[in-house]
């Protein structure tokens, strides 16, 4: 993987099952980009298995600046969430929350086997989601008059550079979106191109 990508799931994972001695864990793999979409996430689950008794789960948001948290909510320490995490690194995946839903089937399964359990059913959660790999971007502004929309455009074709947003008024503003390891090469294009301002937006 070059270091201006990363790894994510850009949809809901469909729900797993995995069974442990009478115990059900659903899994669920979703994307996060915010603890306020890990609640709502989290907030989903609980009344869809208002009888559960552990929703244990890990997230990690970020690209070049990743935070994760894992929670083992009511479990032994460390027997759930950490697992479940480690998933998460196993897979390379950032912006995405998984959670397990534990239903308790009367035999206890010990410190070693919720380990074994959690990790499985993360596992199993984040094989039935889509992996996709995204680049890490930097967005630039370009204005300029309209007699140079010719030559911009043409650049813009011929390195496919996607526009985010264009404003056409007394003169031209185009946000650029390019590629992290293209950015110095692309800006220089442009810098080269006489009367045109180019500007990177923070």
């Amino acid at each position: 993987m070059k270091e201006d990508s990363y790894k994510t799931i850009d949809i809901a994972s469909e729900e797993t099952l995995f069974k442990e001695k009478g115990s059900k864990f659903f899994g669920y793999a979703f994307p996060v980009l915010s603890e306020d979409d890990v609640k709502d996430c989290l907030e989903v689950l609980k009344k869809k298995h208002h009888s559960a008794r552990h929703f244990c789960y890990a997230y990690q948001i970020g690209v070049e600046h990743t935070q994760y948290r894992a929670n083992d909510d009511g479990e032994p320490n460390n027997s759930a969430g950490l697992p479940i995490y480690g998933q998460i690194q196993s897979f390379e995946v950032t912006n995405t929350l998984i959670v397990s839903v534990r239903y308790f089937g009367g035999t206890k399964l010990g410190v070693g086997g919720l380990i074994s359990a959690y990790k499985k059913s993360a596992q199993l959660a984040l094989t039935a989601s889509e992996i996709i790999e995204k680049t890490i971007n930097v967005q630039f502004k370009l204005t300029f008059n309209y007699d140079l929309m010719n030559p911009v455009m043409r650049i813009i074709k011929e390195k496919q550079i996607e526009i985010v947003h264009q404003k056409l008024e007394m003169d031209c503003t185009y946000i650029i979106s390019v590629r992290k390891s293209d950015a110095n090469r692309i800006f220089q294009i442009f810098e080269a191109l006489h009367k045109v301002l180019i500007t990177k937006e923070e």
